[in-house]
């Protein structure tokens, strides 16, 4: 621990930080500490120097490449991370739906899981504008999908536009479950494309209440559009490495907080 802020060692401490942040474009600063074997003390040193010489940006509980909160991952990109974090999320988030439900579903891998998760159930109406989801639910004997028209916007993977959000009006179910890039007390959910906002908010629209699917990296995190706001977020499902003064914060704003057990900790 004495050696870990001797230069030498801090030089090549930061390097590394700087590729995995390159290779994930945002990163929180518990699992970069887990990455550089270092403590989050150290880490956060490390990444405020590394701002100074404007090769990152700071954001609560993380870091991003500089401009990052207009830029999109692709999808296949988002597929591969966090996948046991998304997994218990969706798992837990499945609990919400029961038979009888007429639900939305946004775009995003964390609600693609939620989808597989629902594959089996019976009695229940799934209205969605993202193709993996409704993909995911296409063999589902038991499961009504309703899927908007609009144009395709490849990296989410969804159909995005007026034609998008037109086909949501006058549609009223029960809950919305929605993941975005980035949720804060702040400015609630939030994603970075203006296109993909607008049918996001139109799924929440037409929701008696909006649940947000958000693992850890996401949590705190803020992209450039906002689409719920924080009041209006009744449930937020996230995984046990979010920052928990964030998830304070955001408890503080209404939102019933579910933390979701990742298989690796249910068996320790």
């Amino acid at each position: 621990m004495v050696e870990e802020n001797r230069p030498a060692f801090a030089a090549e401490r930061r390097e590394r930080i700087l590729e995995l942040v390159r290779a994930n474009g945002t990163m929180s600063l518990r699992d970069i500490a887990v990455k550089v074997h270092a403590s989050e003390v150290t880490v956060r040193r490390d990444v405020r120097a590394l701002e100074t010489e404007g090769l990152v940006d700071r954001r609560r509980g993380g870091v991003a490449l500089p401009g990052r909160i207009g830029h999109e991952q692709s999808y296949i990109g988002r597929s591969g991370q966090c996948a046991a974090e998304k997994a218990a999320i969706a798992v837990s988030a499945a609990r919400l739906v029961r038979p009888g439900d007429a639900v939305t579903i946004g775009p995003g891998t964390t609600t693609e899981a939620l989808a597989r998760e629902l594959a089996a159930r019976t009695d229940i109406t799934v209205v969605t504008n993202s193709l993996r989801v409704a993909e995911a639910l296409a063999s589902a004997v038991g499961v009504e999908v309703v899927v908007t028209g609009g144009t395709l916007y490849g990296p989410a993977r969804a159909l995005v536009g007026a034609a998008a959000e037109q086909s949501l009006t006058g549609l009223r179910v029960t809950r919305a479950f929605l993941s975005g890039n980035g949720v804060s007390a702040e400015r609630g959910l939030s994603t970075p494309n203006p296109a993909v906002a607008g049918v996001d908010a139109a799924l929440a629209a037409c929701a008696e209440e909006t649940v947000v699917l958000a693992d850890h990296t996401k949590i705190g995190a803020d992209t450039m559009v906002a689409t719920v706001p924080p009041e209006e977020i009744a449930h937020l499902i996230t995984d046990s490495s979010a920052d928990p003064e964030v998830l304070m914060t955001l408890e503080e704003t209404g939102a019933l907080v579910h933390v979701a057990v990742v298989a690796q900790e249910r068996g320790q």
